[in-house]
This record gives structure tokens, sequence and C-alpha cells, in this order.
């Protein structure tokens, strides 16, 4: 069997940029029987794309890197269903594609889709991003054989969409393994110093965008007892209005990994009171890194943070701060106690688990059309 994948988006620095990375190391590491095709297309970003490619040579893969960048793929793929990537891979038995665009293919097409965020916040992103997944979306319930999701909510916002139940398959996803107690507190000294952090800290993580909720987390930051600790927020900017740098809030960009994890080893707790998430990953780094978590009652997480997180709902500033102030007043052993609970949850997620159950439903696929 020959698989293609989609990784365009890995150019991203997303959540949709991990998944597809750690899916691909991941398949790549499992399964030595089935050749894969890789497939990017960049106008800009090819050498981050390249770069990506390095990390995964072996033998029996064949990688492609074409210069069709997003809107081209909106305009060819979902507008008017012309230039087949299979000009450019050669045969192949499964096409995984991306959440942003389905190609037309000879090939049996598999797609993600990680949310309906454009569909029940469209005001959190922009006309461009709502019309073109709208359109994927259309075309994936037409022509996938099968749509991969990363969450029973996202499954049940499907259903309600129209989507037929048999052709969707929940996969969860989980932490990279670099997401791992430090306990070295030498390296958390460095890396607080690298992004010029003093004194204890809560952590927020994600894209800065309307959708993360951050305006109602900054009220409650505002009004919670430990007015001594920073609110930490790790992140790009994406889209909406930008946070502006307030007297104990720090803005540090995008993080790395290799930071992230020890960043979230020093923090107090990750406040994650996100409006909807299709799963969420840093919930899952965070208990992986034995970091408690403050998230909300919506969508897919509790599904993640299990009986481990604290939760608030996410329009009300001051639930968000009694959560944190939860977290904040355990004494250490309860402290502990929720740490050990956020282990044992966060390792029933596996990027190994991830790529078994993404190949059986490759092996699905083709078997039904063979």
């Amino acid at each position: 069997m020959t698989i293609a994948i989609d990784i365009s988006q890995i150019v991203y620095q997303l959540g949709v940029s991990r998944y597809t990375e750690q899916l691909v190391k991941s398949l790549l590491a499992l399964d030595k029987k089935n050749r894969y095709v890789l497939y990017g297309g960049s106008l800009r970003q090819k050498d981050t794309l390249k770069a990506f490619l390095k990390q995964v040579d072996r033998p029996g893969i064949k990688k492609v890197v074409t210069n069709l960048s997003p809107a081209l793929v909106d305009l060819f793929w979902n507008r008017w269903q012309i230039v087949s990537p299979d000009h450019f891979t050669g045969r192949t038995d499964i096409f995984h594609a991306s959440n942003w665009a389905l190609p037309p293919s000879g090939a049996q097409i598999v797609t993600t889709i990680h949310d309906l965020t454009f569909l029940k916040f469209p005001q959190a992103h922009t006309a461009k991003v709502v019309k073109a997944q709208t359109r994927h979306l259309k075309l994936a319930q037409k022509k996938a054989a099968k749509i991969i999701v990363d969450s029973v909510a996202t499954k049940k916002d499907l259903l309600t969409y129209g989507i037929p139940e048999d052709k969707l398959a929940v996969v969860y996803l989980a932490p990279a393994e670099v997401f791992k107690p430090v306990n070295d507190k030498g390296e958390i000294r460095w890396v607080k110093a690298k992004y010029q952090l003093k004194g204890d800290y809560l952590l927020s993580v994600g894209t800065q965008e309307p959708r993360k909720n951050l305006a109602r987390l900054i009220k409650a930051y505002q009004h919670h007892s430990g007015s001594e600790l920073t609110l930490v927020i790790a992140g790009k900017f994406g889209w909406g209005d930008q946070v502006k740098p307030v007297k104990g809030i720090k803005l540090i960009g995008f993080v790395p990994d290799e930071d992230l994890s020890i960043l979230y080893c020093g923090a107090k707790a990750l406040v994650y009171p996100s409006l909807y998430e299709g799963f969420g990953l840093p919930i899952l780094e965070a208990l992986a890194s034995g970091c408690p978590v403050v998230t909300s009652t919506g969508s897919s997480l509790p599904e993640l943070g299990g009986q481990a997180a604290f939760y608030a709902d996410a329009k009300s500033p001051a639930k968000i701060a009694r959560a944190i102030n939860q977290v904040l007043k355990l004494t250490p052993a309860q402290r502990r106690a929720r740490i050990n609970l956020g282990f044992t949850q966060a390792q029933k997620f596996s990027w190994g688990k991830t790529a078994r159950e993404t190949l059986k439903i490759y092996h699905q696929v083709y078997a039904h059309r063979h």
C-alpha cells in the first residue's frame, strides 16, 4: 500500500502543525511495511518543509515539495477540483488530506477535521478561512472515504452537521515525548532567565485569537488573590484584538517545545479557558509535565483533563479566578496528588496509539476499495 500524506501545514507553528509532525514521525516509526509519500506545498516556506523532511529520512519514503500555496490549493482543490497531487506524487492508494484542502485524486481520501470553529465561531476567524474550510467540509462529506476527528465532541459536532457516523473515526492526539517532568531546578531557572521571568507565574499557551478567551483570562488574573504572580502568555499572535502588555502580564511569543516543556514544569498552573477546542494539546502537555491545569467545561476539554484538571465556566472571569485560586491554595501534598492524577490521565494518550489507530483506518479504507 502506498500512502501519501499532505504535510503542508507544518509551516504554521499551530496545533495542526504539531499534529502533522507527530503523526508522520510516529507512523514512520511504526510502519516499515507500507510505502509513504510526503507531499508539501508552499510558495514562501519551502525551506521549512524541506527541513522537516530531513528529520524523517529513511529508505522507502518519497518526498515532494511544490510551489502550490494555500491560496492556490484552496482555489485548485476546494473550488475547482483540478491539479491532482497524483501528478506530483505518482499513483497512491491513500491520500491523507489536511483540514484545509481536499484534492481530486485517484487515491482513497482520508482527511482530518480538528474542529468546527469556523462554523461555531465564525467571528473568531478571517472570512477567507471560514470560506475555505466550509468548502473543505462539503467536499469531505461528499468525497472522503473516512474523516478522522480528534475528539468525541468534534464527532458530535459533525453528526449535527449531517456527516454519517460510519464515515467518522475518533483518534485522539497526544503530548510529544519532550513533555515530561524536569527535576533539575537549574534548567527551570535557565529557561525563566531566557524569557526574562521572575518569581512564580501562571502560564497560558496558544495562538492569540478570540477563541482562546484571553480577555476573560486577563480579567480573572487581575481579580485573583495571588497578585504577585505573573501571567505568562506563550503563543504567536493570530488575529483579533492583540493582547497589550500591562502590569503583571508577560507576552513571550512562540516558544519551541524544548523550552515550553520546562515552562510547564516551572508554572503554578496552566490556565486554558478556551471557548471551544477540537482537542487542546496544551492540557495534555501540561499534565504530562507535572503542571496542574485550569480549563473550561465545554467542547472536548473535559475529555482531555478528566479528573485531573480544575474546571470553570469559560464565560465567567470570576469562576476562572476561583478555579485558579483552588490550585494556588493546594497544600504540597494535595498538589502532588493532583499532579499524579495528571500523569495518569496523560498516559492514556500516546502518539504511538494515534499512529496505530490511523494506520488501521488506512487499512480499512484500502480493504474496502479492494
